[in-house]
């Protein structure tokens, strides 16, 4: 398995933004951190980057019953998100794979979270 799932589609980068916002809140998911890579390249180092954006998005319930289940999951939340324009100028959003990211906490009790966290992130990705 991929440590990401990924989407190419026809929006612009701004309408991606948006659809992606929308499509999130309906899988119950908040944004709660919003990074503008090519900004902060610009800002820190001076260097031009294309459009590269890293949205930290959480899901309120699966978080807690996840925390309660493992102390430490926090240092694998929230789901990262990216979009980025690609060089042919589509868009590509980026997800984590939380199969992937709880097999390395050695917790069977997270399975179902990560299945249903899985699930969810799979549905906005279909739906972008």
């Amino acid at each position: 398995m991929a440590y990401y799932n990924s989407k190419v589609v026809d929006y612009s980068f701004e309408d991606v933004l948006i659809k992606l916002t929308e499509e999130l809140k309906k899988e119950g998911f908040g944004v709660l951190t919003e990074i503008d890579v090519k900004e902060t390249l610009k800002k820190k180092l001076d260097v031009d980057f294309r459009k590269y954006k890293i949205f930290g998005a959480c899901n309120p319930p699966l978080a807690y019953k996840a925390l309660k289940m493992e102390e430490n999951i926090g240092v694998l939340m929230p789901c990262n998100v990216v979009v980025q324009e690609r060089e042919d100028s589509k868009v590509q959003v980026s997800m984590v794979n939380p199969m992937e990211s709880m097999q390395a906490v050695n917790n069977e009790a997270l399975g179902d979270v990560a299945n249903d966290i899985t699930s969810r992130l799979q549905k906005v990705l279909v739906n972008l």
